[in-house]
């Protein structure tokens, strides 16, 4: 999916000075803690350029918005996992390269946890970024719809690659769901249990 926060948000980044230059990585941590500290409604993209040691102009380099911001390298992520799918034999069965790819999409590093816990609070529970997580979902759901069209000689916007990328969303928003209800759970377990259980409803007859 998608690739709310713990109780505690993520320490900042440890930052001596003004640095003449910053990371997409680097400057998407400050602009999570600040989201944390204040809501995301009271931050301005001036603020995360102050707080990266940048100016306004830089940030707009690697994000458009700071609505980007709290998704990361989406973009990327997403190419990722197109490659991932299309690298599946023909004869690995559709839903099992696709849950296998969708959790591999949303695998973490243990040091990204609290960070991707806060990215996911802010896009399922801030209403002003409601809007802009519904075109994010759209793209999600192409990649989806694009390799199962491919696989059952469809063309994407035919109603079962669509009907398959809407039900690997709302899986994969549910297994999301659980892990931020539970603190120190397995995002991983439960995508594979949500995605595992719509695997004999699009199986081959």
């Amino acid at each position: 999916m998608l690739k709310s926060s713990s109780s505690a948000a993520p320490e900042p980044v440890a930052r001596v000075g003004r640095r003449p230059s910053t990371s997409r990585a680097d400057l998407e941590q400050h602009a999570l803690r600040l989201f944390a500290e204040r809501g995301f409604d009271e931050v301005t993209v001036e603020d995360i350029a102050a707080s990266a040691g940048i100016g306004r102009r830089t940030f707009f380099r690697y994000y458009r918005s700071k609505n980007d911001a709290v998704w990361g390298d989406f973009q990327g992520e997403l190419q990722r996992m197109r490659e991932v799918l299309a690298g599946y034999p023909r004869e690995t069965p559709m839903m099992d390269a696709l849950r296998e790819a969708i959790v591999d999409f949303n695998r973490l590093d243990a040091a990204q946890v609290p960070w991707h816990r806060l990215r996911m609070r802010l896009i399922l529970e801030v209403p002003a970024l409601q809007a802009h997580s519904t075109l994010m979902y759209a793209e999600w759901r192409a990649v989806v719809a694009e390799f199962a069209a491919d696989r059952l000689r469809l063309a994407p916007d035919a109603l079962l690659p669509q009907v398959i990328a809407y039900s690997c969303l709302g899986a994969a928003v549910a297994a999301y769901e659980q892990w931020l209800r539970q603190d120190g759970s397995d995002l991983a377990g439960f995508l594979n249990e949500a995605l595992r259980s719509l695997g004999p409803g699009f199986g081959p007859a």
